[in-house]
């Protein structure tokens, strides 16, 4: 089959890309070699697969896209600007190219309806806003945002109205969207918009809710990506990772070749489409663990050391519940975290990355999105 992965470059879409050239497609890359992402140069990546064909361009040039689609029987859409935070004063930017993005490649599409066999389209968890929890008497239930006042007086965890703490449990798919940052707003319109195509030219779509994606070729000197890759890049740099709230708050961290792996599984299966899968492993991690486990991995004897300051819009607790693409596509989850961050060190001690953490919490700060 011949294959388009937008963002095909990047960390992710470069993972999928060796792997859908093992499996024995045709794959052709859409890129538009983003600096924050790439580094200065915006040359191509050595780690891009040498059998892959890569065409420079932007997802919202109908020119490129048009170019890219032709002859492609799938499409996985990588492409997106990612970060919370800087896309909270960076508005028109995340919009345009997430959502204005989406629709020219999705104009392109229809055009071509007829020779697609499958879409499959990277979703985030970042769009449920806060997880699910369960209330003291054993119901489930999708709290409110924490408030400001609970948050200034560094009251972290959620309550009820009684006052009585909250127990995360699994997101499943069918919680109540509530996202809490452009970021996330844009990934559901991302989504939704394929979704919605798909269903009315009847193109299967597929949309994979990633949880915390990490692993090899993560932009380390992209301040605004995972947690994992910034806390690794404060530590290369011989700096403590930058904690906030408590450090407790828990998130899903999957290995990216458990995301590919999800991916290849959607563009296979008939009963995938018009679906949407979460995609993490189940389990929670907390940040202050992930910082803890780093350090000592990387040999840094400082103890990390949470802040207590917050950040507008950050969410407490997210975690996975993965029952439905088990259940439906047979995914497994087959890296475990501890196992995945010694694979991760090999490839972290054969880095250099520039570290823009401080410059990016600066930006937030004047803004007024740190407390």
């Amino acid at each position: 089959m011949k294959i388009l992965v937008t963002g095909g470059a990047g960390f992710i879409g470069s993972h999928l890309v060796d792997a859908l050239i093992a499996a024995g497609h045709r794959v052709r890359v859409l890129d538009n070699l983003d600096p924050q992402v790439h580094g200065a140069g915006a040359l191509p990546p050595a780690h891009l697969h040498p059998a892959a064909e890569l065409q420079v361009g932007d997802v919202r040039d109908r020119k490129a896209v048009a170019r890219a689609l032709d002859g492609v029987e799938a499409v996985f859409h990588q492409a997106a600007a990612v970060g919370v935070g800087q896309s909270m004063y960076q508005i028109e930017h995340y919009v345009s190219v997430n959502a204005v993005g989406a629709a020219v490649l999705l104009e392109g599409i229809v055009e071509r309806r007829r020779q697609l066999r499958r879409l499959v389209v990277a979703s985030s968890m970042s769009l449920y806003g806060e997880g699910a929890y369960r209330a003291p008497d054993g119901r489930s239930v999708h709290p409110a945002l924490r408030t400001e006042a609970d948050l200034a007086a560094r009251r972290f965890e959620l309550r009820d109205a009684n006052g009585s703490e909250l127990t995360p449990i699994g997101t499943p798919e069918e919680k109540p969207l509530q996202p809490t940052s452009i970021y996330a707003i844009t990934k559901r319109d991302h989504e939704e918009m394929f979704l919605a195509v798909g269903a009315a030219y009847d193109i299967p779509v597929v949309a994979l809710r990633y949880f915390n994606v990490y692993g090899p070729r993560q932009a380390l000197s992209n301040p605004y990506t995972g947690v994992v890759a910034i806390f690794s890049s404060r530590l290369l740099n011989r700096r403590p990772p930058l904690l906030y709230e408590d450090g407790r708050q828990t998130r899903d961290f999957v290995h990216v070749s458990d995301i590919v792996q999800a991916n290849l599984i959607a563009l296979e299966c008939d009963a995938a489409g018009g679906r949407t899968y979460n995609v993490g492993t189940g389990r929670a991690t907390s940040v202050l663990q992930v910082a803890e486990t780093l350090s000592e991995l990387l040999d840094f004897a400082e103890k990390p050391e949470p802040l207590g300051t917050y950040r507008a819009g950050d969410i407490r607790h997210c975690v996975a519940d993965i029952s439905r693409i088990e259940r439906e596509l047979g995914y497994r989850p087959k890296v475990d975290f501890a196992d995945g961050l010694r694979e991760l060190l090999a490839w972290l001690r054969s880095q250099s990355p520039d570290d823009a953490v401080e410059a990016a919490g600066r930006e937030l700060a004047a803004r007024g999105l740190t407390r």
